[in-house]
C-alpha cells in the first residue's frame, strides 16, 4: 500500500534513536490527548459477499487466481476520498484495512470517518500504521494508540513496513535494526489491543529484511504480478494484496484489492477467535 499517490522470531530490546532526523514531508494533524474509548462489541456472523470488483490492469494468475478465494476485501486511505461503504461492501469488500497513522505525528484525515462508516456498513475492519524508519518505535506505537480505538470487533492492527522513496527519511537500516524496531512497536501494540499485529510488506523490503523472521506473526503480502508462493517462498500468509488497480461501485478511482487465504468457514472461525 505504498503512498505514491501522494516474519527465526526476533526478541531484541527496545532501543530509541534520538539523534536521527524526523521526516517532514507529510502534513501534521494532532489528535486527541488520550487513547479513544473502547467501542462496544457486536454479535453474530456477517454475510460474505462474492467477488464483484473489476480491475483496470487485470493479471492472469492462472489456476491460482485470487478470484478463486472466498473472502475478498480492500485497503483504503485518504486517496479514496468519500467512500460509499454500503455499496462497496455489496461489491465484495467483506473486510477493509484502513489507513490510520504514519510515523509519530500524522493522522490520515479520513481515518475517523472511514473507521466509523465501515463498521456501520457491516464490514470487518482493521487499522494500519505506516512505519517511519527515522522515528523511534515507541513514539510511533504511542501515536497509533492515541488515535485508534480499542474495538473488540476490529481486525488486528497492521504494521506496514516498506522502503518509501518519497519520504525525507532516506536511511536504510540494517536487517537487525529493522527487526528490532518492528519488535518494539509490535509488542507495545499487542499489549494495548490484546491482538498480535499483522505485518504488511512488499517484495523488496521482505527480501532485504523479513525472510525467515517473525514466524509467529501473520503476514499480509503484496504480490500483484505472481502468486505469493512464488514471490515469498516458504512464507505462510493470511492476506494477499493482489491488485493496486481495482475498480468498484462505491469508490471513485482505483482501490487496492485483497483476499483472505482460507474458505468462508475458515474466515468466520478466524474472526470469531480474535
Amino acid at each position: 500500500m505504498p503512498e505514491s499517490r501522494a516474519f527465526s522470531a526476533v526478541t531484541p530490546s527496545a532501543v530509541s534513536q534520538p539523534g536521527m532526523p524526523v521526516p517532514s514531508d507529510r502534513p501534521v494533524e494532532f489528535a486527541m490527548a488520550a487513547a479513544p474509548a473502547i467501542e462496544p462489541p457486536t454479535r453474530g456472523r456477517s454475510r460474505v459477499y462474492g467477488y464483484g470488483f473489476r480491475d483496470a490492469k487485470p493479471i492472469n494468475f492462472g489456476k491460482i487466481s485470487p478470484r478463486k478465494l472466498a473472502v475478498h476485501g480492500v485497503d483504503v486511505s485518504r486517496w479514496q476520498g468519500d467512500i460509499d461503504w454500503e455499496t462497496l461492501r455489496t461489491r465484495g469488500a467483506n473486510f477493509a484495512f484502513i489507513k490510520a497513522t504514519d510515523g509519530g505525528d500524522h493522522l490520515d484525515p479520513m481515518f475517523k470517518t472511514n473507521w466509523r462508516r465501515a463498521k456501520e456498513a457491516g464490514i470487518k475492519r482493521g487499522a494500519y500504521h505506516f512505519f517511519y524508519w527515522c522515528r523511534t518505535a515507541g513514539e510511533q506505537a504511542d501515536w497509533f494508540i492515541r488515535n485508534v480505538p480499542r474495538d473488540p470487533d476490529a481486525l488486528p492492527p497492521v504494521i506496514d513496513v516498506e522502503w518509501n522513496g518519497e519520504s525525507s527519511c532516506k536511511v536504510k537500516l540494517s536487517r537487525a535494526r529493522v527487526l528490532e524496531k518492528m519488535q518494539v512497536f509490535m509488542e507495545k501494540i499487542e499489549q494495548h489491543y490484546g491482538k498480535r499485529p499483522i505485518i504488511y510488506t512488499a517484495p523488496d523490503f521482505y527480501a532485504d529484511n523479513l525472510e525467515g523472521a517473525f514466524q509467529n506473526y501473520h503476514f499480509w503480502l503484496r504480490a500483484v504480478a505472481e502468486h505469493p508462493s512464488k514471490v515469498y517462498p516458504n512464507r505462510k500468509w493470511l492476506f494477499w494484496q493482489y491488485s493496486g488497480s481495482g475498480l468498484s461501485h462505491g469508490v471513485e478511482g482505483r482501490i487496492d484489492l485483497n483476499a483472505f487465504r482460507g474458505s468462508e468457514e475458515e474466515w468466520h472461525r478466524w474472526v470469531a477467535g480474535l
